[in-house]
């Protein structure tokens, strides 16, 4: 077989794992416009994708060898990039050994497959969680000390660990992703908070944690542009690259509550701490109740107080990159989307309705929510 890329294009090649995830979609539509893109991953791709699909499921090696061959069979062994976006996430706060099983071998496995291929990059998706928390107004940089709280995190460190020690002489971009969102919300913690106080719920009025305190975010179309940038400069940066990626402004809990408020209900939302150990006692009875749609779960309360606050400076000078969205610009439009179309909004993030909305009729068409300034 021909080292040469036989794809008819002539455009280089790019292969994403996990292409059918919401990041993997729509880095995969900036990238065809250049690149001749290949999407891996184990669901079907979604209506319209751009990208050619190939069957991929990193728990299994077959899969991976089956995958990896029909590459080589079509394309031969010139990749430009790879961008590594499969990974385990699970919300439940339970261990599970996917995260072992995908993230961490299903990368060491993708690693030595690929030694088959001549590829110029390999770039991998980790998240700003690998860090320690930090107290507002000292953010997080690339040299800030690492800290993973929980699973996930953990689970893309050992990834990130893993892809240094067998990179070989594969050039690598880490790029470390604050919290993914759109204007649908698709982030679960901010569409069940957005839910809390549409519900009118009492939990909604209440945190367990200083309300001060916020996570950086990232729009789903910054954070395609910095991974798409990132294998379109990939001859001019670090052979080992690291990169933090996201808003650097952060908007607290408490700012949260109060623009939330003002969009849905027009009026001002009052929140009051908990303490830890009333909120810990309250969430554990709430997942011990019948058909329970725990919209708190224990392991996240002691989430709560942690502080993600990012430097972003790296990115600007190495990629050119900067976010151009910001979230409290957004929020208007998913309280839009939840007002006009609320049956979408929850099936669309994952949310259980409550019986009362299955009856409500939607909003007239061209109602808008109130914009909360910028």
């Amino acid at each position: 077989m021909s080292d040469m890329q036989t794809n008819g294009s002539g455009r280089e090649l790019v292969l994403i794992t996990g292409s059918n995830g919401l990041v993997g979609t729509a880095l995969s539509r900036k990238l065809s416009a250049r690149f001749h893109v290949m999407g891996l991953d184990k669901e079907p791709a979604r209506s319209g994708a751009p990208t050619q699909h190939v069957h991929l499921d990193l728990s299994s090696l077959d899969s991976l060898d089956t995958a990896l061959k029909f590459v080589q069979a079509t394309h031969g062994t010139r990749i430009a990039s790879v961008v590594h976006l499969a990974a385990h996430y699970d919300f439940s706060g339970s261990p599970s050994p996917l995260y072992d099983q995908v993230t961490v071998q299903g990368t060491e496995a993708l690693l030595f497959a690929l030694r088959r291929f001549d590829v110029e990059q390999f770039v991998f998706a980790s998240t700003m969680l690998v860090h320690a928390p930090v107290e507002p107004g000292f953010p997080i940089d690339e040299n800030s000390p690492l800290g993973p709280r929980w699973a996930y995190p953990q689970s893309k460190l050992e990834a990130e660990e893993l892809i240094r020690r067998h990179r070989g002489d594969v050039p690598i971009a880490i790029l470390r992703l604050a919290s993914v969102y759109d204007d649908e919300c698709h982030s679960l913690p901010l569409a069940r908070q957005i839910q809390r106080i549409f519900e009118k719920r009492l939990l909604g009025h209440v945190f367990p944690g200083n309300p001060e305190h916020g996570q950086a975010m990232l729009h789903l179309d910054d954070a395609a542009d910095a991974l798409a940038v990132t294998v379109a400069r990939r001859a001019k940066l670090p052979a080992d690259t690291t990169l933090l990626v996201g808003e650097e402004s952060v908007l607290s809990y408490a700012e949260l509550q109060r623009i939330l408020g003002q969009l849905i209900h027009g009026a001002e939302w009052d929140t009051h701490v908990l303490p830890n150990a009333v909120a810990k006692a309250g969430a554990w009875l709430q997942e011990k109740l019948p058909k329970s749609e725990a919209l708190t779960r224990s392991w996240i309360i002691d989430r709560a107080d942690e502080h993600y606050e990012l430097d972003t400076r790296r990115a600007r000078e190495l990629i050119g990159w900067s976010a151009l969205h910001r979230l409290r610009a957004s929020l208007p439009r998913m309280v839009d989307l939840l007002q006009a179309q609320p049956q979408f909004f929850y099936e669309t993030n994952q949310l259980d309705p409550p019986s009362w909305l299955k009856q409500t009729p939607p909003r007239p068409p061209g109602a808008t929510a109130h914009v909360v300034g910028t």
